[in-house]
Parts: C-alpha cells; sequence; structure tokens
C-alpha cells in the first residue's frame, strides 16, 4: 500500500497476518489439493495494465480469475478497505466472488459476498472455500 508516495505501507504485524494466512492456505493448495484456489500475496488484479493489489487473493487458475480477496487492516484503515473490497467486488471485473477485511486491533473479522448489497457481516468463514480463515491466526 503506497501511503502519499512516501513508501509502502506494511508494519511487521500486517505483514505476519498476511504471512499466516499465505502460510495456511498455501500447504492446502499445493500439496494437500484440499482447495482449489491458489494464495497469492500482494498480487496485482489485472497483470495487463496497473491495478489494485489486494493484502491476499485466493486465484483460480482454471478460470483465470481471482475468487477471494482478502485485506488486513487496522482501525483507522478499516472503512477505506470495506469499501474497496466492496468496489472491487461490485464492479464484477476480476470475477470475485468473496471478500474480507481482518482488522488485527480489534481481531474482528468482515465478509463482503457478490450479490450482498453493499452490506457486510461479522464471519471469517468463506462460503467459496468451506473454511474458517481465522483458524490460520
Amino acid at each position: 500500500m503506497v501511503a502519499e508516495d512516501q513508501g509502502v505501507w506494511a508494519p511487521r504485524i500486517h505483514q505476519r497476518i498476511i504471512a499466516k494466512l499465505t502460510g495456511g492456505l498455501a500447504p492446502l493448495f499445493y500439496q494437500q489439493k484440499a482447495i482449489p484456489l491458489e494464495p497469492l500475496p500482494e498480487t496485482m488484479l489485472d497483470e495487463g495494465k496497473a491495478s489494485l493489489v489486494p493484502d491476499l487473493s485466493l486465484y483460480d487458475n482454471e478460470s483465470d480469475q481471482t475468487r477471494i480477496i482478502i485485506e488486513v487492516c487496522h482501525t483507522n484503515g478499516q472503512k477505506d478497505d470495506i469499501l474497496k473490497v466492496i468496489q472491487l467486488i461490485d464492479e464484477d471485473r476480476y470475477g470475485i466472488l468473496e471478500g474480507f477485511i481482518y482488522n488485527y486491533k480489534t481481531e474482528q473479522w468482515l465478509r463482503y459476498r457478490k450479490g450482498d448489497g453493499g452490506l457486510t457481516e461479522s464471519s471469517s468463514v468463506s462460503d467459496v472455500l468451506q473454511l474458517d480463515l481465522n483458524r490460520f491466526l
């Protein structure tokens, strides 16, 4: 995340959460073949041009679409991350079906799904993966 062209905003706790999620999901994809989506941290949504970069994307290599995005935030940035997730899903440009926001200050999860009409709910459970993401934290 770039903050006013002053550099990258990536405190250790923020990166630690991304690492834990990636570390939990990667073996399920690569070794166990238990989930169909590849976890990719800090990856562009559109490789053909500059695009938004979620903290963690779960990518469907067969359909070439990102199906789940996860944003990690603190309380001050939560509203912006909620709006980012809703916008990316509602624009329907990348095939995203679910978006999650994890606030590491409050340890709370929010979920937004395609078709939810701008309303988030408190949940860390992915309907797409049939998996509780909080188990990795």
